[in-house]
């Protein structure tokens, strides 16, 4: 049974009820639209509109060469820099990093996510502080365009979607240019090696160097 609390201490979430009544974390994804329309709803009078449908909050800096694509809410003190590209359905928490030719759309960034430098982030959640090194890649789509399956052990999991990235837990590193592939899970507190082509399910606190290499992560 896949738990929450593996990759989420909900710290950080901008939704609070993110995860009501859901048997897995992928199924809020199609809600993201009507979930971002009731936070600003709620919070109006805490965002500025700085483009059609795309809300931030105090704090928050704005690269003039960004481009958005509504709807979008990010928190405070986020940082979207420049060549930025927000491409709809996109929910940010406080203190996120958005960085130069970096890409997110149809997903939930949890407080402190860091996507600093030519990132891809698709049909994803991230937890609070995952960091994604440069030219990390968020895979969504599979080239055979059959829905994404999870895939936990032996155990696989019909997600029923065209499109799914990865679910990252709080406080992930992902090495520079690493690939996580659709229908990915990282448990909290992971490392995954630079360069590394991941799939399937990876517990919380583990180093992934590669393909079914997996080591307890122990940070001095």
């Amino acid at each position: 049974m896949l738990k929450l609390e593996e990759f989420f201490s909900m710290e950080g979430c901008p939704v609070p009820d993110l995860f009501r009544n859901v048997q897995y974390p992928w199924e809020v994804l199609p809600r993201i639209a009507a979930l971002l329309e009731r936070l600003v709803e709620d919070n109006r009078s805490s965002y500025r509109e700085i483009a059609p449908g795309v809300w931030v909050g105090e704090g928050t800096t704005v690269a003039d060469t960004a481009r958005f694509y509504g709807p979008a809410v990010f928190g405070r003190d986020c940082e979207i820099r420049p060549g930025a590209f927000v491409r709809g359905n996109v929910i940010a928490g406080d203190g996120v990093v958005l960085g130069n030719s970096s890409e997110v759309k149809q997903a939930i960034l949890f407080s402190r996510v860091q996507l600093p430098h030519f990132n891809y982030v698709g049909d994803s959640i991230l937890g609070r502080g995952a960091h994604l090194g440069a030219g990390c890649i968020v895979s969504n789509f599979k080239s055979t365009k059959e829905p994404v399956k999870v895939r936990i052990g032996d155990t696989v999991i019909e997600t029923g979607l065209r499109k799914l990235g990865a679910i990252v837990g709080d406080g992930v590193e992902v090495g520079c240019n690493a690939v996580l592939n659709p229908g990915t899970l990282v448990g909290a507190g992971s490392l995954i090696y630079p360069l590394t082509s991941v799939r399937g399910y990876i517990p919380g606190g583990m180093i992934c160097k590669g393909r079914e290499e997996l080591v307890p992560y122990r940070p001095k």
